[in-house]
């Protein structure tokens, strides 16, 4: 199969994943906690890929795991307690819509700390898929929330993640994408464990009106957007670089509009529209980054 598109489908199934991780959140946070929710991601996702561990962890170095754990807590870990103690008092789609900041605090990590070379219509793709995220939270409608510094929240997730893309395209290039994804959620998983059971999560299960579908979310939530959806990503930066790998995250408010169409909302033109330019922004940033100069990696085996 053609490489590109190999490539373009990772994107969009990654998307869909991901853009379906907000509403799973909300349905989770009905009967738990931010920290029991966000947990049990953890827990779940590092649990669906432990057979990999076990494979995979005698194969690599061990110089190589602190790096490979600090992806895990800028990738997973921090991400999933910030992203579900914003989504206690904001929308589920606000968050997803923030969410598209990614790309930019990849850019600019790339640029600070891994001196990354600077390719003008990179910034420009960045620019005009976040005109196409407005955009479409314009057209969407903007509600009034008296709580909406905890947008910040979801800021500096989108903070940790543009790190962890950059700590991943410059210094774990050349492991597979199974290899990171089950080791760092496994560690994930170690420092989630204790805070779930000092959570009172019994009390959950007797007040909640609906603890075993959020628990379900929860799990789903866990496998899905944490566990397969950590595998594409890092397969996505490996094959295609951290760029495009970032972009996903302006194609998760198309998802969330897909949500709104299967529960009944109106899709507008208007709509429509934002999505063709968000999509633009994507195709516009990955073509500069193909025609960006080549830099050699630091040598990631050790």
């Amino acid at each position: 199969m053609n490489h590109r598109l190999i490539n373009v489908l990772i994107f969009i199934l990654l998307a869909l994943t991901w853009g379906s991780s907000f509403i799973l959140m909300k349905i989770g946070l009905q009967s738990f906690s931010s920290n029991q929710v966000a947990s049990m991601r953890l827990l779940a996702a590092g649990i669906s890929l432990l057979p990999f561990f076990f494979y995979f962890i005698r194969k690599t170095p061990r110089g190589k795991l602190p790096v490979i754990i600090l992806s895990g807590l800028l990738g997973n870990g921090i991400p999933a307690y910030l992203f579900c103690l914003a989504e206690t008092q904001i929308d589920s789609s606000l968050a997803g819509i923030l969410n598209s900041l990614t790309p930019l605090f990849a850019l600019l990590s790339g640029i600070v700390l891994f001196k990354a070379p600077m390719v003008k219509k990179q910034l420009i793709g960045i620019c005009v898929g976040l005109i196409g995220v407005v955009g479409l939270f314009a057209v969407k409608g903007i509600q009034t929330n008296e709580y909406w510094y905890y947008s910040f929240f979801v800021i500096a997730a989108c903070i940790c993640y543009g790190l962890n893309i950059a700590l991943v395209h410059h210094y774990l290039k050349g492991y597979s994408s199974l290899q990171l994804g089950s080791i760092a959620l496994f560690f994930m998983a170690i420092f989630a464990l204790p805070i779930l059971l000092f959570s009172d999560i019994k009390a959950a299960f007797q007040t909640g009106a609906t603890p075993w579908e959020s628990l379900g979310a929860s799990a789903v939530l866990g496998i899905m957007g944490t566990g397969v959806a950590s595998v594409l990503f890092y397969q996505l930066i490996k094959r295609a670089g951290g760029m495009m790998a970032s972009m996903v995250t302006y194609a998760l408010p198309v998802v969330a509009i897909g949500w709104g169409f299967v529960a009944g909302e109106s899709i507008s033109w208007l709509q429509v529209v934002c999505m063709g330019i968000i999509l633009s922004g994507v195709y516009l940033a990955n073509n500069a980054a193909k025609k960006a100069p080549v830099v050699e990696d630091t040598p990631v085996k050790s």
